[in-house]
């Protein structure tokens, strides 16, 4: 049994627009639904959402007849962390709160086997068919997708740098955090942020690598596709299910109100 590819590495680097939807709420049977609606990814949050080890398993257990791949957000570029979403099967992460290009390398090098990294060996994970594989340890490297995400003025300033990582696929620019560091906090709207946003991702793309961001505003999400970033996320479960339920209600008040 060979390792399966990572399809939505390969279209990063193919250079493919990948339109993807934030999944907060620790729902196998959520991911399940959201990730057979079309989209080409879903991000699994366990920096912002009570996602823990055994939850992710179900979600990504539930997403492998969907159309969208997997992309894990750890809580944090810890190698343990990412270990062991590696060995539940996770091919894709987005590592939050990168500063730097040292803080990038550590990403990177927390999901590559010795002796390109420190990722430790486990030959029987469930990211190993439970020990059917047989060129995992070989191949695994090669179909990780290691995306980091730059969302402080701090981190803009070395952004460059942090690009141009070896084994760094791309880079996700996180407005809400950047807004707030560059004293903007919730208008990511505004003038300048968004000035930033528009020169990171030609910044970005100028080293080899994919950008890619998120936003529920549907101008915004045409805008950056415009300007050149790769994979953009463009809701949430969270949103789409609480915007849904309060039209709806409002609706149906309205029957008995007018």
């Amino acid at each position: 049994m060979n390792l399966a590819k990572n399809p939505f590495k390969a279209a990063l680097a193919a250079k493919q627009v990948q339109i993807g939807l934030w999944c907060s709420l620790c729902s196998n049977i959520g991911a399940e639904i959201i990730a057979d609606s079309g989209f080409d990814w879903i991000l699994v949050d366990t920096e912002h959402a009570p996602n823990e080890l055994p939850s992710v398993m179900a979600q990504l257990q539930a997403m492998t007849r969907g159309t969208a791949m997997p992309v894990i957000r750890p809580a944090w570029n810890d190698p343990i962390l990412i270990k062991r979403l590696l060995d539940i099967g996770a091919q894709s992460l987005l590592v939050p709160f990168v500063q730097d290009e040292t803080e990038a390398a550590q990403a990177v090098a927390s999901c590559r086997y010795p002796p390109a990294g420190i990722r430790g060996i486990t030959t029987g994970s469930r990211a190993a068919r439970f020990g059917r594989v047989s060129n995992y340890l070989k191949e695994a490297d090669n179909e990780i997708c290691v995306l980091v995400q730059v969302e402080t003025l701090s981190a803009i300033d070395r952004l460059d740098a942090i690009a141009a990582t070896d084994g760094v696929d791309g880079v996700f620019i996180g407005p809400s955090d950047l807004s707030a560091s560059m004293g903007h906090i919730g208008n990511p709207q505004h003038p300048d942020v968004q000035r930033v946003i528009e020169q990171a991702v030609k910044r970005i793309t100028a080293a080899g690598k994919a950008a890619g961001i998120l936003t529920p505003v549907e101008a915004d999400a045409r805008r950056y596709i415009e300007w050149g970033y790769h994979f953009v996320a463009v809701g949430s479960d969270i949103g789409l299910l609480a915007k849904t339920a309060d039209a709806l209600a409002a609706k149906a008040k309205s029957w008995i109100s007018g």
